[in-house]
């Protein structure tokens, strides 16, 4: 789990967030979302240590992560596994290298239990045999899955995906959801996802909260979306005339 714990974060005189406290559940797909400028990415780098909070900390299970010293900070690290938004493969390395970089970085492991993990993480993402290709030569849905390989290459606690469908196309957003999803249960790690995919929220959203104006305007589940009075989240969700028709009928429907 991660929890924080009043946290406030301004630049300058601009207020950005504003008392968050809110938990992110182990074993549960949590999403942050919000309109553009709403404080959803500079909440997201606050809990991963890019960032500082003017106020407040994030606390890692019973870790008070602003309080570690570097190599507390580095042990933690090794259990926290992020996916980027445009999947930041390194575009000089092949697909194995890509994978192996975080072992390489953090590990003694040997040259075989790297590519024994390297083959395990590529076979989870449906990639088997993709070891010797260049990102260039992949899809912009195969190179999510081989960012995704590379955040669960060292079995991590904590995963964090920072608009993981971005520049995807609705079919294969689905399959990244699905797999982040999957992912999360199998091995019941602490899964923080920042997105504006509708879908994503009403697939795999089981604890979400809503930024408005850098506060928490309203926190829930996708069964309780449909349902909720609160306007900012109607607004938001329901935001095309379809959507609105969709919300009609499944409240008519009961």
């Amino acid at each position: 789990m991660i929890r924080a714990d009043s946290i406030f974060k301004s630049f300058g005189d601009t207020p950005v967030l504003q008392d968050i406290s809110t938990e992110f559940l182990r074993g549960k797909n949590n999403l942050i979302i919000g309109r553009s400028g709403a404080g959803k990415t500079v909440l997201l780098k606050l809990l991963v240590g890019l960032l500082q909070p003017t106020k407040g900390t994030v606390w890692y299970d019973d870790i008070d992560f602003y309080s570690l010293n570097k190599r507390q900070l580095r042990d933690l690290r090794m259990q926290i596994g992020m996916l980027f938004q445009g999947s930041a493969l390194f575009d000089s390395m092949t697909v194995q290298e890509n994978i192996s970089f975080p072992m390489d970085m953090f590990t003694n492991m040997t040259a075989k239990e790297k590519l024994d993990r390297v083959n395990y993480c590529l076979e989870r993402v449906n990639l088997d045999g993709a070891n010797k290709k260049y990102p260039s030569e992949l899809s912009g849905g195969m190179q999510k899955r081989v960012g995704i390989a590379r955040a669960i290459v060292l079995n991590p606690k904590y995963l964090f995906c920072d608009e993981p469908n971005s520049g995807l196309d609705p079919k294969t957003a689905l399959v990244i959801d699905e797999l982040i999803s999957d992912i999360t249960k199998e091995s019941n790690i602490t899964t923080v996802i920042n997105t504006h995919d509708m879908n994503s929220v009403m697939e795999i959203g089981e604890n979400i909260i809503l930024l408005h104006n850098g506060r928490i305007a309203w926190r829930g589940s996708k069964d309780d979306v449909v349902h909720s009075d609160n306007e900012i989240l109607q607004d938001f969700i329901f935001a095309s005339p379809f959507l609105k028709r969709l919300r009609t009928k499944a409240l008519e429907r009961g």
